[in-house]
């Protein structure tokens, strides 16, 4: 890869170390590791020395007048403008190189097996580049518009809970819940990351309630990654947890078989994206479409399967039904119909 697309890429990396809130004050040290972990795949310096990293941040100065600065009594640097970013600064010529570079390596790979899974996520990249090859056309939003995430909350946990996860290491953070709304303090072994519509979450056993528990990253605050190391469960097994779940909610029920009636329109979009990989067609009817699944019944399921309203109808197991059937009850009671 050319000099100057390296370049590129590490004030990249240098802009996410200085607003990454876990790791305040990087020193040069930590700068100049975290760009060769991220360009070379390891932290040594045989590749990029501190010299560099200080040219680096007096471009970024003169370049992008981003606002670096040195704290003695950190004993690192930081921003002087918090909300300063350099993702914020339009992408130059050079930038929009490195991206196409990136992008071309991706899609020679994007048919491995390690990497199928984000298959979607990589044609995303490969659209965006395509429809805006102008770097200057800022009018494109006018005309296209890409599905973005409202919250990404937490995501600078992502890193430190990998490293976690693979050195099986205790952490900490303090933790609030949608139900309670009470911050208390979470004490886990960390064992999957996993990401649904647009948040991430950690899969952890939890040391206090001694279970597999989940937890939001973006209700994290505080977390912690201490020398403490910890045993994970011997029955955890993350290419399974989550084979018979739709979302998030798995665990250690036994999947049931679900069957449904959808209309035509309603078993269209069910057919062009199923619920789970399970799902099949058990009969055609001249009006409706009968469908059966086999999953872990899960708060996720039941909103999806609400949301299309009376284009899908639940016909066993008779507790999920009499479950939908209490709800839209309360609808029913709410809006006094």
């Amino acid at each position: 890869m050319p000099h100057i697309k390296n370049a590129q890429i590490r004030f990249r990396i240098i802009d996410r170390c200085l607003r990454n809130s876990f790791r305040p004050y990087p020193t040069k040290k930590d700068l100049r590791e975290a760009c060769e972990e991220a360009l070379y795949g390891l932290a040594e310096g045989a590749n990029i020395c501190d010299s560099t990293i200080e040219k680096d941040m007096f471009a970024m100065k003169m370049e992008h007048d981003a606002p670096i600065a040195y704290s003695k009594k950190n004993g690192g640097y930081y921003y002087k403008d918090e909300n300063f970013s350099i993702n914020d600064i339009p992408l130059s010529e050079d930038d929009l190189n490195s991206i196409k570079f990136a992008v071309k390596t991706l899609m020679q790979f994007r048919d491995v097996d390690l990497f199928k899974q984000f298959g979607n996520a990589i044609d995303k990249i490969v659209d965006r580049i395509n429809i805006a090859s102008n770097p200057t056309d800022t009018d494109i939003s006018n005309f296209v518009q890409f599905e973005t995430a409202i919250s990404n909350g937490g995501s600078d946990y992502l890193a430190p809970l990998l490293t976690a996860i693979k050195d099986s290491q205790i952490v900490t953070f303090i933790y609030t819940s949608f139900i309670s709304d009470k911050p208390k303090s979470r004490k886990v072994i960390p064992l999957l990351l996993k990401e649904y519509r647009n948040r991430w979450y950690l899969i952890s056993f939890d040391v206090d309630k001694q279970n597999v528990i989940t937890y939001a990253l973006e209700r994290m605050e505080n977390l912690i990654i201490s020398e403490e190391y910890g045993l994970k469960p011997s029955d955890f097994d993350p290419d399974h947890f989550f084979k018979h779940a739709i979302g998030i909610t798995s665990g250690k029920d036994e999947p049931i078989s679900i069957q449904f009636k959808a209309d035509k329109v309603a078993a269209k979009y069910i057919q062009s994206q199923p619920f789970h990989i399970s799902q099949s067609v058990i009969k055609e009817g001249k009006n409706r479409i009968t469908f059966e699944l086999k999953i872990i019944n899960s708060e996720e399921f039941i909103r999806s399967i609400m949301s299309y309203g009376n284009g899908i109808e639940i016909i066993e197991p008779k507790e999920l039904r009499d479950e939908i059937t209490s709800r839209i009850k309360g609808m029913v009671k709410l809006y006094e119909i």
